[in-house]
């Protein structure tokens, strides 16, 4: 055995109950849609459960449950909309090891992940925006902040009970009340989230989950009776959003879509920078939209840095998303794999290199081995598509000018990261990057009270910290 073998270290999935099948949460109870889907292990294709598919009738019905249960929750004084937040978030705390299994099985992210990052941050949101909820008068928006009314949130499939948080803790802290869609691949942790708020005695209809496709998002996002829309996603998906509320007097955060520049300068402390580049990349299979997807290094650190990084993604374990020395999991979905597979022959096509660490991919399931593209160019499709996968386009620069240069030539603007050991160059970079979050000298680093959102096609608006509460409060 080499010092890079492992014995597995499988979490036991019998810690968590998945039910065969789960219905719609509106008004504080599940009961049927018109229709159902599968939701599937992506690192298996093993089916986990059939979830009911909310159609026009069900959206039509949690909105008016939220829009029912809106004056009574919003007359609530802040400190006792606070006692439920707080109330949600120890229950998370507590059930953390389910949620993380769970989520690890209908994701496809590792055990550890959803674990140690995921879970973590999800009670910190529930714990800081109750903070905030007898707060508002001091958060700088006005005298009298007054929310919204009912929130239609739709989020995404990487980090699905992560940005239920990021969405539900400042609605509700705010006095709003919500119903949400999560993502048709990754719909059993907001089921259970359900759970949660019923186990809180959260007053029915404060918080609704309609699970479907992409139809019944958009009958949440265009039904008359919500008033503030909050997605993340695809920066194509939320074009057609914001098309779609545009004249209706709704309000709308959109958290799209990145191709974000990781910036390594010569001075850099090497080993440091490595790491931050390997969990800007394959944190998550890629399936984060800040991933540090383009890495620009100064050209006299190339030779050494790409030593150094093949020679770590080289000990990446591939594999079982349960075990706990697993690194990269499973990619979410056949869609997303050929997706991802589209762009890594369109940068084999278009005449960039390709390497991938030896690495044996099980037989079944959706799998995709780590990958760096050199001799990369701006006009390849790798260096200016959202891959969203384990793909890495190395690209270099000569100076500061033309690292900021190329970091900005792209349509998107939602992170960057610079690696320096000088403070000032760090500064006198950032201020000239558009983007909405800059790293420096770490990547992929999140804090509740730290606001996040991008520029450009990557959207408008901020979810976390004070700025949060903004778009939840006339």
């Amino acid at each position: 055995m080499s010092f890079l073998d492992y014995a597995p270290a499988p979490e036991s999935r019998s810690i968590v109950t998945i039910e065969p099948s789960y219905g719609l949460f509106i008004d504080g109870e599940f009961g049927p849609g018109k229709a159902s889907f599968k939701t599937v292990n992506p690192a298996s294709e093993e089916v986990l459960a059939e979830v009911a598919l909310a159609g026009p009738e069900d959206v039509d019905r949690a909105v008016a449950a939220a829009r029912r249960a809106f004056p009574a929750w919003s007359d609530r004084p802040g400190a006792e909309r606070a006692k439920y937040l707080f109330r949600i978030a120890r229950i998370i705390q507590e059930r953390s090891r389910e949620l993380a299994v769970l989520e690890s099985l209908d994701n496809g992210k590792p055990i550890k992940e959803s674990r140690d990052v995921d879970l973590p941050l999800v009670a910190a949101h529930f714990f800081y925006y109750a903070g905030w909820a007898d707060k508002l008068h001091y958060s700088g928006f006005g005298p009298s902040p007054r929310p919204l009314g009912v929130a239609g949130q739709v989020i995404p499939w990487n980090f699905p009970l992560l940005m239920l948080a990021w969405k539900i803790a400042p609605a509700l802290a705010t006095g709003n009340t919500v119903v949400l869609k999560p993502a048709e691949t990754t719909p059993l942790s907001a089921l259970f989230f359900a759970d949660v708020c019923r186990q809180a005695d959260l007053p029915p209809g404060v918080v609704n989950i309609v699970t479907g496709a992409g139809d019944t998002g958009r009958y949440l996002v265009e039904h008359p009776d919500v008033n503030k829309v909050a997605f993340t996603g695809s920066t194509e998906v939320g074009r057609q959003i914001a098309r779609s509320v545009a004249g209706t007097g709704k309000r709308l955060t959109l958290e799209l879509g990145g191709k974000a520049a990781n910036i390594v300068f010569d001075d850099a402390p090497v080993d440091q920078a490595v790491e931050g580049i390997v969990n800007g990349i394959f944190f998550n299979q890629g399936h984060v939209c800040c991933a540090g997807s383009r890495l620009l290094v100064q050209e006299s650190l190339f030779d050494e840095l790409m030593v150094s990084l093949k020679r770590r993604m080289a000990a990446l374990r591939v594999g079982d998303p349960l075990d706990k020395n697993t690194d990269v999991g499973a990619i979410n979905s056949a869609a997303q794999l050929a997706r991802i597979t589209e762009l890594a022959e369109a940068g084999d096509a278009e005449g960039a290199e390709r390497w991938s660490p030896p690495c044996e991919l099980p037989d079944r399931g959706f799998w995709f081995a780590p990958t760096i593209f050199t001799g990369v160019t701006q006009a390849h499709r790798v260096a200016r598509e959202e891959i969203f996968g384990p793909v890495l386009s190395v690209l270099t620069f000569r100076t500061p000018a033309e690292a900021i240069e190329k970091a900005n030539n792209t349509p998107y603007g939602l992170s960057a990261g610079i690696w320096t050991e000088k403070g000032s160059r760090i500064l006198a970079v950032a201020d000239k990057l558009r983007a909405g979050v800059v790293w420096a000298n770490t990547f992929n680093k999140f804090d509740p009270a730290s606001p996040f959102g991008g520029y450009k096609e990557s959207g408008y608006g901020r979810e976390g910290g004070r700025h949060g509460l903004e778009a939840y409060l006339v």
